[in-house]
């Protein structure tokens, strides 16, 4: 079910995770953001498009992660659109013949087993080097791409509605989390993210996370100011006090303690 968060937005969560796909509404269709995650979500969305009368005319993965990168058959042949780096890496993914089935294997260990359909995963069209406004016919909507969390990971600012989607990034139920540990200085990268957010801040009225709850603007500020002090914490080795972990995590979410604990070790390991 697709709910209005702003004036021409719309967001439909998942079961899963609370993942958000979003809807832009334009004069000649939509852009459709990470939209997912199962079978019978995707069918949904289809008919809530259909009930309003509108053609996906663009969509746009904010990331290369699997539940970033579906697509349905239905919402026709529009160009899906990601950053270069983002094609780029679900494309090498993909290059392996076994990857569809090792993600399969991985959805077993979750409730949504044999629900994904992965036979249109990642087909992403990288936009060139540097482009700062997706291509479509309707609300301005700006690339403020960085390095956080997956490469070529972007958020999406839709200007004339004052709304930041912000990937996996800015929830209220996940910790920052890192991609591995590849990256020259995941800690600065993060923390650079949040600066770009912040200059942002200003014009944001409705944050929408990869998964988690809408929030408002002061929320958008409580959330930046709570990944920083997660990501300064985990950086200096020092105990977290985040609400997202430990007994004050949100019920059904304390499997994100586990991740907290599997990431505590990432200073010793750069330092060796």
């Amino acid at each position: 079910m697709l709910t209005r968060v702003a004036e021409g937005v719309l967001v439909h969560e998942s079961e899963f995770v609370q993942s958000n796909a979003v809807v832009v509404l334009g004069p000649a269709g939509v852009l459709l953001i990470d939209p997912g995650v199962t079978a019978s979500e995707l069918d949904c969305l289809v008919g809530d498009l259909a009930d309003l009368g509108q053609a996906v005319v663009a969509g746009f993965s904010t990331h290369p992660h699997w539940d970033h990168v579906l697509w349905d058959a239905r919402f026709g042949e529009a160009p899906r659109y990601g950053t270069a780096r983002c094609a780029a890496a679900i494309r090498a993914e993909l290059s392996d013949p076994d990857a569809k089935a090792r993600i399969a294997d991985h959805l077993l260990e979750t409730e949504i087993a044999g629900q994904v359909p992965l036979d249109l995963l990642g087909l992403i069209t990288g936009l060139p080097a540097g482009t700062t406004q997706v291509p479509w016919d309707g609300p301005r909507v700006r690339v403020i791409e960085h390095e956080a969390h997956a490469p070529g990971h972007a958020a999406l600012l839709i200007e004339e509605r004052g709304v930041l989607v912000a990937g996996d990034m800015l929830s209220d139920v996940l910790i920052p989390m890192f991609e591995s540990d590849d990256t020259a200085d995941p800690f600065d990268d993060y923390l650079a993210a949040l600066l770009l957010f912040e200059g942002v801040a200003g014009d944001v009225e409705v944050v929408i996370p990869g998964h988690g709850s809408v929030g408002g603007s002061a929320e958008l500020k409580t959330r930046i100011d709570q990944d920083r002090a997660y990501v300064h914490a985990l950086r200096d080795g020092r105990d977290v006090d985040d609400p997202r972990v430990g007994p004050s995590a949100k019920p059904g979410w304390e499997w994100v303690s586990d991740v907290h604990e599997g990431q505590r070790e990432r200073p010793a390991r750069r330092s060796d």
